[in-house]
Order: structure tokens, then sequence, then C-alpha cells
């Protein structure tokens, strides 16, 4: 299987596996900048040089036989469950993507039909309850990952366990896992571990979120889109995420960690 959504630095300074929705256009970048003292002219997403990635067939080897020997510093990023689902949603469903079009082609229409969600209108913009759509995502969502009807679970809603594991069952180890919620100082811990081309101020960089601004803002706090049916579907889809990445389930409304991660606990109970 190898090491899919893992990219590594042209020095081999750094590793990093991509956990969509994650901040990692932001971390792609400074990954970029480390190496060359500028930022990629775009979405990072597109970049077809410059950084190493799974998904380009000469990176393939180079990320396979460092991962494999450890030789460089690897880590990841993760985000509170309640928050990353709602940006799933905010984005991927109610938004229109940077080619000017509904994200994955008939999977809006798909969605109104069988599910009666409702998004904002052909551009997103228009006002429609945000609460009572966003919790028929969510069993859309809880289909998906649970029996893979209508569709296979999507990789910006599927759990974020999921894509941690493959590293590590496929040979890799992560020194680090860094909290959205306090980017700044997970990332300056992974910066001090390297040793990168160009030093990078982290309190300079920009965030590159992609995803601004394609879909309608969120109009409420985010507790008010789980009442106890919500917060059962997320326990039922996202178990593992909560448990390991230390994220308080019981409240929705705090979206910060409520413990430390514990990293050989991470590769015990995801590398099987």
């Amino acid at each position: 299987m190898g090491f899919p959504g893992t990219w590594m630095t042209e020095s081999q300074s750094m590793v990093y596996r991509v956990v969509p929705k994650c901040a990692c256009s932001t971390i792609g970048q400074i990954m970029y900048y480390s190496d060359h003292g500028t930022f990629f002219d775009g979405d990072i997403h597109d970049a077809q040089g410059g950084l190493h990635k799974w998904a380009l067939e000469d990176s393939q080897h180079l990320i396979t036989a460092n991962v494999r020997s450890h030789d460089s510093y690897a880590f990841t990023c993760v985000r509170n469950p309640y928050t990353r689902v709602l940006s799933s949603f905010f984005d991927k469903i109610c938004g229109i993507q940077r080619n000017g079009k509904r994200y994955r082609g008939n999977l809006v229409p798909l969605l109104i039909q069988k599910y009666g969600i409702e998004v904002g209108g052909d551009d997103g913009k228009q006002d429609f309850d945000q609460v009572k759509s966003f919790r028929r995502f969510l069993l859309f969502v809880r289909d998906t990952i649970r029996w893979r009807r209508p569709m296979d679970p999507d990789i910006h809603w599927s759990a974020m366990s999921g894509h941690v594991s493959t590293f590590i069952v496929n040979g890799g180890r992560y020194d680090k896992i860094i909290w959205t919620e306090s980017f700044n100082a997970g990332m300056a811990d992974v910066m001090q571990a390297i040793e990168a081309p160009y030093p990078v101020d982290l309190a300079q960089i920009p965030r590159f979120n992609e995803s601004e601004g394609h879909g309608p803002k969120r109009a409420h706090p985010v507790e008010d889109y789980f009442d106890d049916l919500s917060m059962h579907l997320m326990y039922e889809i996202y178990k593992r995420d909560f448990n390991l990445f230390k994220y308080d389930f019981e409240n929705p409304g705090n979206k910060m960690p409520i413990g430390e991660i514990d990293l050989d606990e991470v590769h015990k109970k995801l590398g099987d």
C-alpha cells in the first residue's frame, strides 16, 4: 500500500502525513518555504515539484526508503472532530470549489434528493437552516463510513485515525502529532527538531486556508449544531479520534484538547 497522503521536503528534513481539514495547506507551504525560502505560488496541493509527495511517482521510492528507516522527523496534525466535520460540510457540501463547480459533481444533488439537505442555493450564499441541513449531512457521513452507502467515505470526513494509521501500518513512526488548535506551538516543536535550509518565522506565516470563502459562513456556535442524536452519531463515527487525540466528546463547544497525546498508545492502537 505504501504511504498515501505523505509529503516530504526535498531536503528530507521532515516527513508529514496529510490529514485533510487539519491545516494541511499551511503545513505544506511551511515545508515548501523551509526548503526554498519562498512560498509555492498557488494551492500547495497542486504543486508538482518542490516537495516530494506520494502521489508523484518519482517521489515514492524516496519516501518509502526514508520512512521505513526513519531517517527524518515525521509528524502529522489533527483537529477537533466536531469542528472538522462542520468545516467539511460548509466547504465541501455548501461551497463552490476553486474550479467553479460543486465538489464531486453529482454529490450535492444526491444529498439534496436523498437526505433533504439544503446548501444555500446555487452559489452557497443564500440563507438556509444550517443546523437542520448539517444534521442530515451527519447521517450521510455515518452511512458512508458504516455501510459505504450511498458511496465510499470521503477523505475530508473519514476518521483522522484512519489517515494517521496507514503511515504506521506500513512501517512508519511519528515523532510528533500536533493539534490544529495550538498550531504554532506544535509546529515550533517540529521546526526546532529539524535542520531546515531556510528558517521559518511561524509568527509571520500566513494561514493558507484554501477552503476559506468557498461556502456560507457558520451562523451559530459549534455546539448549536449537535443535539443528543448528533453527538451519538459523532461518537459512533469518531470514537477513536476523540480518545486517541484527546478531544472533549462531552462538550462540542470546547474545541481544545483535554489531555496529552500518548504516541505509544497511538502507535499501538493504530498499528494493527
